[in-house]
């Protein structure tokens, strides 16, 4: 095994390309991503108000959404024709439309009519503004009623009122680094993984050496040691990336660090014997990236991270079972977000360590038909 190692560490310091996939490339995604995801979540963005009232109330929710670190107010429209075309010409995210009266019709206990209109073509600047759009709002109207009009018309009177305290667990801060980076780069990487181990077996076909590369039918040795390469590679790399995030960025693991790392090596060991296998089964590099852009490309999508899988199609959750990052991603959530203890996370680790299991058991049959059989 310690021989197949080196001769696939060899092949790639022979090959630059090669060397190159499993060197620049996930570094460039590295410092992509995490330049991409550094300020946390969007902010500063841009927004008009129709203000028609010119009221102390209108005053005051403009003020409020001019101090939201979230919002900025770019423009100060007559009317909702040219808000609208701001916003087809997505110069603008949203508006706040408050109309003639809006103050009057508040204080007689009426509708407002205050309208908020936002963009969500874009998913997650569209909540990010209306959340921001409507708490800015409310606050405004509050502050209004409780300091400037009922304070006025209404003798002091110490009454009890309710609180309902809301808390946001987890990640306070809402942000995007913590939520989405810790996803996207074992996606990312992940694919990467497959395409290296998928062109380093194809290429034995290619060049017929694939007896040799057996070395004298050790099936175990030669398909376990060809994948171990790259997934300790990628593995190495995804730690890199974890050290910046935790020690650098500061976003701590809650649960056991060990368990999450486990979850990493079978989760690119799972890819890479899926990569191994289809390219065994058809000795076709185009039909095996084609395959890795489907399987691997919807992992993201379909494991329950970015889309809800509550209620979807039945395809849509038979897909989400049959990919190893679906428990991957289960995991990842419980040990390094949530903190959940050990026996609530060891379920996922087993379905991971199943999924290598029954690829490798897979390809090392298709390996040693392939070259018992005699076919290059």
């Amino acid at each position: 095994m310690w021989a197949c190692i080196r001769r696939e560490l060899l092949y790639l310091l022979r090959n630059k390309w090669d060397l190159a996939m499993v060197t620049f490339a996930p570094l460039f995604v590295i410092i992509l991503f995490s330049s991409m995801f550094y300020q946390g979540k969007p902010k500063h963005l841009p927004i008009a108000i129709i203000d028609q009232d010119h009221s102390q109330l209108s005053r005051l929710i403009e003020r409020d959404l001019s101090l939201n670190s979230t919002l900025e107010i770019r423009y100060q429209l007559q009317n909702q024709d040219e808000a609208e075309q701001l916003l087809n010409q997505t110069k603008i995210w949203g508006y706040v439309h408050i109309p003639e009266g809006a103050e009057t019709r508040l204080v007689k206990a009426q509708d407002a009519q205050i309208s908020i209109a936002f963009n969500q073509s874009f998913f997650s600047v569209g909540n990010s503004i209306s959340s921001a759009m409507l708490i800015s709002t409310l606050r405004a109207m509050g502050t209004f009623g409780g300091e400037h009009y009922f304070s006025n018309m209404i003798p002091y009177i110490e009454l009890p009122t309710p609180h309902v305290k809301i808390s946001t667990l987890y990640n306070p801060s809402l942000s995007y680094e913590f939520y989405l980076e810790p996803f996207m780069i074992p996606a990312i990487l992940h694919l990467l993984l497959c395409c290296c181990v998928a062109f380093s077996i194809g290429q034995e076909f290619k060049r017929g050496t694939l007896k040799d590369w057996a070395n004298q039918h050790n099936f175990i040795s030669v398909l376990f040691a060809k994948n171990l390469v790259y997934v300790a590679i990628f593995c190495i790399w995804t730690w890199v990336w974890m050290f910046w995030l935790i020690e650098i960025r500061g976003w701590f693991v809650a649960g056991h660090l060990s368990l999450l790392l486990m979850g990493q090596v079978f989760l690119y060991f799972a890819y890479a014997l899926i990569s191994s296998t289809v390219v065994i089964a058809t000795q076709s590099l185009s039909r095996t990236f084609g395959f890795i852009a489907v399987y691997g490309g919807s992992s993201l999508s379909f494991a329950g991270v970015t889309l809800p899988l509550n209620n979807a199609p039945i395809f849509t959750q038979f897909w989400s079972m049959i990919i190893p990052y679906t428990p991957y991603a289960k995991l990842q959530t419980e040990q390094w977000v949530v903190g959940s203890d050990m026996s609530v996370s060891i379920w996922p680790l087993l379905i991971l360590c199943g999924y290598c299991i029954f690829y490798f058991a897979l390809s090392r049959f298709l390996l040693r038909k392939r070259i018992l059989g005699g076919d290059q």
